[in-house]
């Protein structure tokens, strides 16, 4: 036959004519249309290394080896690749899989994961041309490769080592992936580098139909106004196209509200109602794929009477501002709003006022701050499908339950929320955008609705448009102190846009209000914080949770209130820093482990060699929710198959955490690596241990991973004494000392074993191990806080505190050159680990400061991905990670404080008293104008 003939006859049994060949991974491969190559890879072939991070040309997630050169699969159309060679990281050589694994995983180059298959693609196509290349020329080989996790730092170092290992200068050492030694404080190998690496480790958008053969796909229409009353919604010519099931409404959620603390989002707008943002949900069309479901979006017809906005704080608090909400359900009450005040605070101790009257030196000045994106590079995705009597979630989200009583409440099952199981996979970054429900209620929703498993899965513009931002600020600071330069007391006032809906607006403005203090001893505060509704996409949690905007402006105060004193800044921080005993401006006594003044001392020479280039900001951040609020971290530790599995409902979203529980565990219990796993993160089958939010889980989980390590550790050495074994599970609730089981007794555990390496464990662990094949070990680990505005001498408002300081230095120029960031973390759990976490933080501190920018222009974001203002690989200065550790630790959690969220908070303030020092000339808003990088993006 012909090839015209075979043509002929393709026709007619109606198949496409198109046809083009493509090398893939060494096999020959047809795509019968032309496409995005991206979407022939992942839909066609099933390849999941390759990432839909954007699908703009934007991230660099997709990268790809196109006949030898590094390219944006999601740009490339399977018609201009036909006949060409294509490489994903499946079809690397086994000697560079297994170099990049190891390199990527000694470095610390892997966090949450998502951009590490396109990072690895680059770097190979980078060391097949030069197998020796430079730091530089690794730089510019990424430069297309966005990560928001690491700062760079750690994958150009991973790259630089597998070359190194695949030209035969250094070598693989199995014992470190292997955890031989995997205890508290040694350099552990991520549990999920090699999945990561080589992409075949699961993220919600990797389920499709092999996992599922009835999926069909959801996707909303959404509103193009942020305020507008829906008239009509017309979908009648939509629901009669080719492989549409149905399209839901407003009309067909039992309860169309939901949200994390205050449930005033709406699931869909109903018509007759109005939007309050751009991106709301107006229709959920359903379809067997999801091209079916984007044609059929276009048929959607909805009239629209557009209504004026409400742009931002000032309009928002004008006496005649139309109302975005006249009320919400708040923990189970309704409460009725007579103005756009979504929450407020008020923070008080002592007098401030007659304190800054009688101060010798005071200070004022207002200060401003932007939405910021979180720019995490997975989209928001979960698959939901019936199960039992009610649907399962498989979702990348930070906290199983919380999705869980979200979704619960929308089908009206509050009182049976069990009927609801949440499945976390992996979690392409966080950084809080992913608290709030994004798509895992739609999905859950016509999941039920069709009796068939669900992918909801945001585009990137949906996603920016959508899900919750770092909250702008504006804020007025007064700070004064006494002629030796002894703080005396702080006054402001923050306002933060919360948007159109709450998300985490009260926690977030409360931790803004009880940072804005900083880290120093003065006992006279009077901070008033308010939270406003607007028709700007929502903010709610971003990290540093509100500690970023209100840091900023303290930092920077600090600076020009020195200068009246006829102080350096770096003398004046220091007179005013906590230590260990005294009390802090909220009341509370700092504890053993505060080491501020060791982190000053620490970067105090890098700061002084360069007078004039150099800017200095401390900062501390709460571990743990606090503040009164029941904050119980859960674990339950069952040994499987001679393996100690570690079940506790937690997100690691890239900080590592799973990887810190198994070190608790091999501490604890003198287990290898090899003996301990983590289990199965789900409503069902592991118990709540809280949110992935406010620095916690290292501290409140990972207490109750070692209190149940604890308990599986005597069971271990009472049946290698006696053979005795449990008669059933065990269970035990503890401060993190003592233990109280069921029956009343309870012991505690002494003051040595709570410290690394003191450990009391069997002579043969493995062997006492499989013998308690079966048993189950749990431990709920609570440390009582008190309530803000607790009557009490020294409330405690947080069980431990971290802290910072950032030195940034600059060139001539004004751009960043270097950046020291010492860091108090308490015990250092995993050196690879944090390094990569400090040097994250710093680079998305930095873009904070000088470059991100969403670019809100009448209430609608005017960025797209690429335009976002990230920093890129060739943008980074060089980033000194250090970390501080006093002698004397906290008895929780073998003395660990967490970095997640700290990290970033310093070094805005930093770089805007640097450019201070450099010129003269405050930057009181961000991002800075004037400076090298301002410039650079206006050409």
């Amino acid at each position: 036959m012909t090839t015209n003939e075979k043509k002929t006859a393709v026709a007619a049994q109606g198949a496409p004519s198109e046809a083009y060949e493509i090398i893939v991974n060494g096999r020959v491969e047809v795509a019968r249309e032309n496409k995005s190559l991206l979407r022939f890879l992942r839909d066609n072939l099933h390849i999941t290394s390759a990432k839909d991070g954007c699908s703009e040309g934007a991230c660099g997630a997709c990268m790809v080896i196109v006949d030898g050169r590094a390219v944006r699969a999601c740009v490339l159309t399977t018609k201009l690749a036909a006949g060409r060679t294509v490489t994903t990281v499946e079809g690397l050589t086994h000697e560079e899989q297994e170099a990049f694994v190891y390199a990527f995983g000694a470095v610390g180059a892997v966090q949450c994961g998502f951009c590490i298959p396109g990072m690895v693609i680059s770097g190979t196509a980078l060391v097949r041309k030069n197998p020796d290349p430079t730091e530089a020329e690794v730089k510019r080989a990424i430069r297309g490769n966005v990560c928001r996790c690491t700062g760079y730092k750690k994958i150009i170092e991973g790259i630089l080592l597998a070359a190194a290992i695949l030209r035969g200068d250094e070598a693989i050492d199995p014992a470190l992936e292997r955890g031989d030694d995997y205890g508290v404080g040694k350099r552990a190998f991520r549990v999920d580098v090699r999945r990561k690496v080589l992409g075949f480790g699961k993220y919600p958008d990797d389920l499709d139909q092999r996992d599922f053969p009835d999926m069909v796909f959801a996707s909303a229409v959404r509103s193009r106004f942020p305020r507008a009353r829906v008239v009509k919604i017309d979908f009648d010519k939509a629901a009669k196209q080719p492989g549409i099931l149905g399209i839901l409404t407003a009309d067909d959620v039992p309860v169309n509200q939901v949200g994390h603390l205050i449930q005033d989002w709406d699931v869909m707008i109903a018509e007759g109602d109005i939007t309050r943002c751009v991106g709301d949900a107006i229709v959920l069309v359903v379809g067997e794929t999801p091209a079916q479901v984007e044609r059929a979006k276009k048929f959607v017809k909805v009239t629209y009477e557009q209504l004026e906005p409400v742009r931002n704080i000032a309009e928002a608090a004008a006496p005649d501002a139309p109302l975005i909400h006249d009320g919400f359900l708040a923990f189970g009450n309704q409460v009725k709003l007579e103005n756009n005040i979504c929450q407020q605070r008020h923070v008080t101790r002592g007098d401030a006022k007659t304190a800054l009257e009688n101060s010798a030196f005071t200070a004022t000045q207002s200060f401003t701050t932007p939405f910021t994106e979180h720019a995490f590079l997975e989209p928001e995705c979960a698959v939901a499908a019936p199960y039992k009597d009610g649907v399962k979630i498989w979702s990348t989200d930070q906290g199983a339950y919380d999705t869980r009583k979200e979704c619960a409440h929308m089908f009206g099952w509050d009182a049976t929320p069990e009927r609801v199981v949440v499945e976390t996979m992996l979690v392409g970054g966080g950084f809080g955008g992913k608290e709030d429900v994004s798509v895992q209620h739609l999905a859950a929703l016509a999941a039920v609705h069709f009796g068939r498993a669900v992918k909801c899965r945001l585009t990137r513009q949906e996603s920016i448009n959508f899900h919750p931002k770092r909250h702008p600020m504006e804020g007025t600071f007064t700070l004064g102190c006494d002629a030796e330069g002894n703080f005396t007391a702080l006054d402001c006032e923050i306002n933060f846009d919360t948007g159109a809906y709450a998300s985490l607006c009260g926690p977030v403005l409360e931790r803004a209000c009880t940072h804005s203090v900083g880290p120093y001893k003065y006992q006279n505060t009077d901070i008033r914080g308010y939270g406003y509704y607007t028709n700007n996409p929502p903010s709610g949690a971003f990290r540093g949770f509100g500690v970023c905007q209100s840091e900023f402006a303290l930092e920077s105060l600090i600076d020009i209130l020195a200068e009246k004193v006829g102080l350096d800044p770096w003398e004046i921080r220091y007179r005013n820093a906590i230590e260990p005993g005294e009390v802090l401006p909220n009341g509370q006594i700092a504890d053993c482990s505060t080491a501020l003044k060791e982190t000053l001392e620490a970067v105090k020479d890098a700061y002084y060699a360069h007078p004039g280039h150099a800017g200095i900001a401390c900062s501390m951040k709460n571990s743990g929710v606090g503040v009164g609020l029941p904050d119980a971290g859960r674990c339950n530790i069952r040994v499987e198959h001679g393996r100690a599995v570690v079940y506790a409902a937690t997100s690691d979203i890239g900080q590592g955490c799973n990887t810190v529980f198994l070190q608790d565990v091999s501490e604890a219990c003198g287990l290898p690596r090899e003996r301990i796993e983590n289990g199965e993160c789900s409503t069902e089958n592991a118990p709540d241990s809280g949110t992935t939010s406010g620095s916690r889980q290292t501290v409140v989980t990972g207490e109750a991973v070692r209190g149940a390590s604890f308990l599986l550790r005597d069971a271990m050495i009472a049946y290698e004494r006696d053979h005795t074994l449990p008669e059933g599970p065990v269970s035990a609730k503890g401060d993190g000392k003592s233990f109280s089981f069921a029956d009343g007794t309870s012991f505690e555990v002494t003051a040595a074993e709570l410290v690394p390496g003191n450990t009391r464990t069997a002579a043969d662990p493995v062997a006492a191990l499989e013998a308690l094949e079966g048993k189950e070990f749990f431990y709920e680990y609570l440390e009582p806080t008190d309530k803000l505005g607790a009557d009490v001498p020294n409330a405690k408002s947080h069980i431990c505190y971290g802290f910072a300081t950032h030195v940034v230095v600059l060139d001539d120029d004004g751009r960043v050159t270097d950046v020291y960031a010492a860091h108090d973390s308490g015990k250092v759990v995993n050196p690879i680990a944090i390094q990569g976490q400090i040097e994250g933080g710093v680079l998305m501190g930095m873009g904070y400061a000088l470059t991100e920018d969403l670019g809100i222009e009448d209430c609608i974001p005017a960025a797209g991905y690429g335009k976002l203002g990230l920093f890129r690989a060739t943008d980074i200065p060089d980033i000194h990670a250090i970390y501080v550790e006093r002698d004397e630790q906290l008895p929780v959690a073998y003395g660990g404080k967490g970095i997640g969220e700290i990290a970033t908070i310093p070094t805005a303030p930093a770089v805007q008293n640097a450019y201070r020092a450099l010129d003269g000339k405050l930057r009181p808003n961000l991002p800075m104008v004037d400076t090298y990088y301002s410039r650079k993006r206006a050409k």
